[in-house]
């Protein structure tokens, strides 16, 4: 790794095509909302108390455990107070480049794919498997930030085979028995919008729809997502609105079909969440 852990930075956009990967260390972690981001995303745990919450499902960490979280998923972790410093490697992957590493029967995002049957966003290899890998994301961190000749090179070469070492572990996994519903309750409602997003949704319907007290739920939401239901909801619509916009459709067809209730609401929130117009977002004139 690197000889000093960087200073955490709490943005969620990447400066450099490809691939960016980070090394943090912090005593004192700052706390990150549930959010989500355009590209992939792989974490391995190194130290800490930490549980790590994604759309539903509660990972408990372990020294040497890896995340896998792709564009579609909301996520945060939830960094438990103690005295141990909380210590990990981020790699963040463009869609696009990694796409286009791929060559026929060998898809590098086949990892990512939460669709399958068998996925889970947690992996816990072997002691051989972590040994692997961790050294592969060592060598690649010392390259990425190194100034010697050819290290840009080395780096992406490096980074293709982190990659084929990922999805080959991916293939062996069994660790679906790993995660655990944060809230049954919470779960439920989750899933509900995920499938009714483009409807009209509030808290006093989905407490209805499940029976219970509008109250107990926006309590119970609150505490275990880490924001409200409306938030959440507002959140989830805008990253599906954004993933349709990038493959092609126009923004003024995506709002309807998201659940919101005109353009113009449409507009703001998209704006206050990104800072960027829908249309400026895809490339086309207001």
């Amino acid at each position: 790794m690197l000889r000093q852990a960087q200073q955490f930075d709490p943005r969620q956009t990447m400066c450099r095509t490809g691939f960016e990967v980070f090394h943090y260390r912090d005593a004192r972690p700052e706390e990150v909302a549930v959010h989500h981001h355009d590209f992939y995303e792989v974490y391995l745990f190194l130290s800490g108390e930490v549980d790590y919450w994604v759309d539903g499902r509660l990972y408990h960490l372990q020294t040497g455990d890896l995340l896998l979280i792709n564009p579609l998923e909301l996520h945060r972790p939830i960094v438990k107070a103690d005295n141990t410093a909380y210590e990990r490697v981020v790699l963040w992957i463009e869609k696009k480049y990694l796409e286009n590493l791929s060559i026929e029967n060998v898809s590098l995002t086949r990892c990512f794919d939460h669709s399958r049957p068998d996925h889970s966003n947690l992996l816990r290899p072997s002691t051989l498997w972590r040994t692997d890998i961790t050294a592969r994301l060592n060598a690649l961190v010392r390259e990425y930030y190194s100034e010697e000749y050819g290290s840009a090179v080395c780096a992406d070469g490096l980074f293709l085979q982190f990659m084929v070492e990922l999805n080959r572990l991916a293939l062996q996994n069994d660790s679906n028995l790993l995660r655990e519903e944060s809230s049954p309750l919470v779960s439920k409602v989750l899933a509900y919008m995920a499938e009714h997003y483009a409807e009209e949704l509030s808290l006093d319907s989905l407490a209805q729809q499940f029976f219970v007290s509008k109250y107990h739920l926006s309590h119970e939401f609150s505490r275990t997502v880490g924001v409200g239901v409306y938030r959440y909801l507002t959140l989830k619509r805008l990253l599906i609105a954004k993933q349709m916009m990038d493959d092609g459709v126009p923004p003024g067809e995506v709002f309807a079909v998201c659940g919101f209730r005109d353009y113009t609401s449409f507009y703001r929130a998209f704006k206050a969440e990104y800072g960027l117009s829908p249309r400026a977002c895809t490339g086309r004139n207001e």
